[in-house]
């Protein structure tokens, strides 16, 4: 979008219908000036159509013009390549969230696979318009291991491009949780805020730095692998060839894996989840334990970067919400405080689509400042 009203006039024509130039002037407070100037870019990039109804051609003097969202516009979609599910958001011409999608799988389907799935998914999201060429543009996130190797541009670049052959379209690919940052900005838990550190506890360890407004990548794309912070130098073997990274105590497996080490309860996450309700205390014990590591990593963060806000995501908070009880006190232990106010802690506001809808705005960054709330309160997010 070229305007920074283009959203607004998008937004009314979405929320009311077919208006007059005169009567969006009124409902947007623009200026008659601005107002055609937006409208004019809105015209060119194909968004908005313009038509004089019948009933008022048949009316005697100058024919009052309608304005309405073209519904060929097309969507802009996101979509997360996660370790055992698709999910997919899907974004209208008047950059309002229109639904999100979800599909579970196994962890070995093929990529191919996993696009078609995608692909279904969207496709149902946005009423089969994208059999008529109904996308403006696709973001996607995917996990992977850190760039230890050349491995996760060349699987990366590889579903890039089966994603291009199904929908039609070029799609950049970013990482899942740093994704999640940039969306958790827009429509989540941290939403406004300028500098925002994002960390996911899944699967794996990850997280994004939102720093001025704009999403971080470092100087090479590696920012944001705060998973692979050593916390314990003689501890476990680490996927990326490390030992005793925080990814090794604070995954969902590291976490199950204590667990049943000190005779718990805990084979999966559901489990988990339900021991933590009963009370267990060796199940409470590991969470806390995890929970510390992850404050303190988070304390050594803060003091090098400086967010307003901290966002915790990922399977590990939504089946165990106490552990952002250990996170936030050991964060208040070890940070040091300086002359402002200690940065807040919140859990996810998005859920499981975080990184969906940050695909999304990865590919479109200036959409609507639609709340949370709202998203709720359309069924988007649960």
């Amino acid at each position: 979008m070229t305007t920074r009203h283009g959203p607004r006039v998008l937004h009314l024509l979405r929320k009311h219908g077919p208006l007059t130039r005169g009567r969006l002037g009124a409902l947007s407070g623009l200026s008659r000036t601005t107002l055609y100037d937006v409208v004019a870019t809105l015209l060119d990039e194909g968004a908005v159509l313009a038509s004089v109804p019948q009933a008022i051609l048949r009316k005697r003097g100058r024919p009052a013009e309608v304005l309405a969202l073209n519904p060929e516009a097309g969507h802009v979609l996101g979509i997360e390549f996660a370790r055992d599910a698709v999910r997919v958001a899907a974004m209208d011409a008047s950059h309002e969230i229109v639904g999100t999608a979800h599909e579970p799988h196994g962890v070995d389907v093929a990529w191919p696979v996993r696009v078609d799935l995608a692909w279904r998914l969207a496709d149902a999201l946005t009423g089969g318009t994208l059999r008529s060429d109904g996308v403006n543009g696709i973001g996607v996130g995917m996990a992977g291991p850190p760039e230890r190797s050349s491995l996760l541009t060349v699987r990366h670049g590889g579903v890039a491009e089966l994603v291009r052959e199904r929908f039609g379209t070029r799609a950049p690919v970013d990482h899942a949780a740093r994704l999640a940052a940039l969306a958790e900005t827009v429509w989540g838990a941290a939403t406004g805020a300028q500098d925002v550190l994002y960390l996911r506890l899944s699967h794996d360890v990850g997280g994004g730095l939102v720093v001025a407004g704009r999403l971080h990548r470092g100087a090479h794309g590696t920012a944001g692998q705060f998973g692979h912070i050593t916390v314990d130098a003689d501890g476990a073997p680490c996927e990326c060839g490390k030992t005793g990274c925080l990814e090794t105590v604070a995954s969902v497996g590291a976490v199950l894996n204590a667990c049943r080490s000190v005779g718990g309860p805990a084979m999966d996450l559901p489990e988990l989840e339900a021991a933590l309700g009963s009370g267990d205390r060796t199940a409470h014990s590991v969470v806390a334990r995890a929970g510390a590591q992850v404050g303190r990593v988070l304390a050594d963060l803060c003091h090098a970067v400086g967010p307003d806000v901290i966002v915790v995501g990922g399977e590990l908070v939504a089946a165990c919400p106490a552990v952002m009880e250990s996170i936030a006190h050991e964060l208040a232990s070890h940070a040091v405080r300086g002359p402002g106010p200690q940065p807040e802690v919140r859990s996810s506001g998005l859920g499981s689509f975080a990184a969906a809808l940050g695909a999304v705005a990865l590919h479109r960054q200036r959409t609507s400042p639609t709340s949370l709330r709202r998203l709720v309160e359309a069924g988007v997010v649960a």
